[in-house]
């Protein structure tokens, strides 16, 4: 099977090499293809990225103007190739967990009409870098959240979703997501962990009265949705309250 990554990256470099590695560590759960989106970066991203290329990693890079990440998401799925079953996206700053996409991509071969698989989230605030593994002891907290990275997607279900909405300068990946809970795409909720997010200096929110407002339009959006439409989902269930991890251990539904 064919899994297609988008990762739309600025100004990263010093993020952007683990997370490739995170995700090409698990070469042997499908065919990758890893496409990366450069929406301006003016540091030294494209050349920490090229150096995989080099390498003969499965990594497809675009370079772009800065147009912001919405535009950056969307660029990527017009560069998904038409044998890409599945698809799934990763921020560059974030850290796939080993063995993740095998674990969920076996739903997928249990179940033919299986469109989403939905994991939990494990917020950090230390990842090593070497074994790309979080910090023993740091501060953590695991969730089932808004974040595109905690699903794999089949590809007819992106295609009957459509484009992120590019109104939104933000909580593009919110809105995505409430359409597709929307559309009662057949999912299932697997109890592990997809991605660990990193929390740092440079992705805390920097305005975050325009980031509430975004997400409040993202509601909204939805709420009419479904005020025309009453076929439409609910969005119960897929967000859950942040707990301590402890030990790490996933937590259940």
């Amino acid at each position: 099977m064919k899994l297609g990554i988008v990762l739309p990256v600025y100004n990263r470099e010093t993020y952007v090499g683990s997370a490739l590695r995170s995700v090409l560590r698990q070469r042997e759960a499908a065919e990758l293809d890893i496409i990366v989106i450069d929406d301006g970066s003016v540091d030294g991203t494209a050349e920490v990225v090229r150096s995989f290329i080099t390498d003969g990693a499965p990594i497809r890079l675009f370079s772009q103007a800065n147009t912001g990440v919405t535009r950056a998401r969307n660029a990527g799925l017009r560069r998904l190739s038409d044998d890409t079953e599945f698809v799934s996206f990763i921020d560059s700053d974030d850290i796939s967990p080993a063995g993740r996409f095998a674990a969920d991509l076996a739903y997928f071969k249990t179940d033919p009409a299986l469109e989403l698989t939905y994991s939990y989230m494990r917020m950090v605030d230390q990842i090593d870098d070497d074994t790309l593994e979080p910090v023993a002891g740091c501060d953590d907290r695991i969730f089932r959240g808004v974040h595109l990275s905690a699903g794999i997607y089949r590809r007819g279900l992106i295609a009957r979703i459509g484009d992120f909405d590019e109104e939104l300068a933000q909580a593009e990946d919110t809105d995505f997501l409430f359409r597709i809970f929307e559309q009662r795409a057949r999912f299932v909720f697997p109890d592990t962990i997809a991605l660990y997010y990193r929390r740092h200096a440079d992705n805390m929110t920097r305005n975050v009265v325009e980031s509430r407002r975004e997400f409040l339009k993202a509601m909204q959006k939805s709420m009419r949705r479904r005020k025309a439409d009453p076929t439409l989902g609910d969005l119960r269930g897929f967000i859950q309250v942040a707990h301590p991890s402890g030990d790490g251990a996933p937590l259940r539904p």
